[in-house]
């Protein structure tokens, strides 16, 4: 849920009515002081801005309607106001692009690293303010709080490429950080950070390791610490005419989502706009931004994703717009050619109907995990954990998922221990699933172990499906990895 300022030219019915043909919901019309009138009282309002702000909810997946940017000229395309515009990488007047070099060193703390610059871009207040508003919104979405992805972005006219992306002991970095007027380590600065109500969040991430990721320019000069802070040196003001933007992550593919976000939200206040690096379902795809022209081949329609539209990874996605744009009220209903009737499982019906009855009796429902440590299901239940039949996980990224839960019991007692503050009596209940390895069972060799499953037609085994052992590859001299199904087709006559 995001909100935003700006000002229409539609009323509001026609602004909802906008939203949802887009595929967005206007949640809320209100304005800060009421805002501040509702959580703290009409005394705390007084004084606070009456200016509209409209609360938007915008999907998940769409990171290019973050900021007002996206989400105008999304709208404006979408009404056919404007070109679904079309971005192209240019090469500066000196003909040598930027480069980030990255050293080997970071492989052992935060490996990944990709950079852009925007050239001749013209920040205003409201500008600058959105600028950073769209790196705050993609740190806490698709970045997850900076632990896959963090984004720092300088004054490219304060410092000179080549840039070098490394790794060093925190005693060895030392630096002006933002907004600070003198230099620290890298230790001296996480200590410092402890009491700073926003950067303390960031700190785990690299603390414990033994070298922390620094990018420098040329001449030595720190850009970066991320995913902490950047340096005072390249700090933007509304002054800054180009642009570096760079984001380390540990996940490279989401690096590059983001940096295509900084850059294309933005690249439209650039001199040259959206440089950085334009028959009927054709029409409608690029009203949603996808350019798109009748092939001449059939029913052919070729399709350029650009570089905003991270979430069309399926020919389902683009069919997602094509409706959208064709507005969903006006799709013919029609009877599908098969239906079927759903209904309840039985063993879900049983479920609800308890969940109603304990909570009728004034319990209080409990969802745990259905992962859990070793020690919950059998030291602490005074159990040997190979006497549990437990499901073991193979590669645990924590102690506290170590196996699969074979009774709600340890769920239920760690709950109580976190509200032990609470009042007595509480009274808990929890119904789901537990997993227990059935020792009776065993795998067919011909499979990879896994990787095969049984076919059971009214009860009864029919034939079995998975990938081959690699033993049994090799066997018959072949080189490349096989699925088989064998079924038995009588059972069906």
């Amino acid at each position: 849920m995001y909100l935003f300022f700006f000002y229409l030219v539609l009323a509001d019915e026609e602004f909802d009515e906008l939203c949802f043909e887009f595929g967005l919901e206007l949640d809320e019309i209100t304005s800060e002081k009421e805002l501040i009138s509702k959580e703290q009282g009409d005394s705390k309002a007084s004084g606070a801005s009456d200016v509209i702000l409209y609360k938007i909810d915008v999907p998940a997946n769409r990171y290019d309607l973050l900021c007002l940017e996206g989400l105008v000229r999304g709208l404006q395309v979408f009404k056919n106001k404007l070109d679904a515009p079309r971005y192209t990488r240019v090469s500066p007047v000196s003909g040598q692009p930027q480069r980030l070099i990255i050293t080997k060193e970071t492989a052992a703390v935060r490996p990944h690293a990709v950079a852009a610059v925007l050239r001749n871009i013209t920040f205003t207040q409201e500008r600058y303010d959105s600028f950073i508003e769209l790196q705050e919104k993609l740190h806490q979405n698709i970045c997850r709080k900076r632990s896959l992805v963090a984004i720092g972005t300088h004054d490219l006219d304060t410092i000179s490429g080549p840039f070098t992306y490394t790794a060093k002991p925190p005693g060895d970095i030392c630096f002006k950080p933002l907004n600070q007027t003198k230099e620290y380590t890298a230790t001296q600065l996480m200590s410092l950070y402890k009491s700073d109500s926003h950067l303390k969040h960031y700190l785990h991430i690299i603390e414990d390791k033994p070298v922390y990721p620094i990018i420098y320019d040329s001449n030595g000069i720190v850009l970066s610490m991320p995913p902490i802070i950047n340096g005072d040196h390249t700090k933007i003001t509304l002054k800054t005419k180009n642009v570096f933007i760079e984001c380390t992550a540990t996940d490279l593919t989401k690096a590059k989502i983001v940096l295509d976000m900084m850059v294309t939200m933005f690249s439209q206040y650039c001199s040259k706009p959206f440089t950085e690096s334009t028959e009927n379902i054709a029409q409608l795809l690029t009203r949603m931004c996808l350019l798109s022209r009748a092939t001449g081949v059939g029913d052919e329609i070729e399709v350029e994703i650009p570089p905003t539209r991270s979430d069309v990874i399926h020919a389902c996605d683009i069919m997602e717009d094509a409706a959208i744009a064709y507005g969903f009220n006006n799709i013919t209903r029609t009877t599908p050619r098969t239906y079927t009737v759903a209904n309840q499982f039985p063993l879900n019906k049983l479920t609800e109907l308890l969940r109603q009855d304990l909570a009728a009796a004034g319990f209080t429902e409990a969802l745990n995990f259905a992962l859990c440590s070793q020690e919950d299901i059998g030291d602490k239940l005074g159990k040997k954990i190979s006497e549990t039949r437990a499901v073991h996980i193979s590669n645990p990224k924590t102690a506290e998922f170590q196996v699969a839960r074979t009774t709600l019991l340890p769920g239920l007692l760690k709950t109580i221990a976190a509200n032990r503050k609470m009042p007595l009596p509480l009274k808990l209940f929890e119904i789901s699933d537990v997993v227990l390895k059935d020792d009776t069972k065993g795998r067919y060799s011909t499979f990879f172990p896994g990787r095969c499953a049984e076919v059971f037609v009214h009860g009864k085994s029919v034939g079995r499906l998975g990938v081959l052992h690699p033993d049994v590859i090799n066997r018959f001299e072949l080189t490349m990895p096989c699925s088989a199904l064998e079924i038995d087709i009588e059972p069906f006559l």
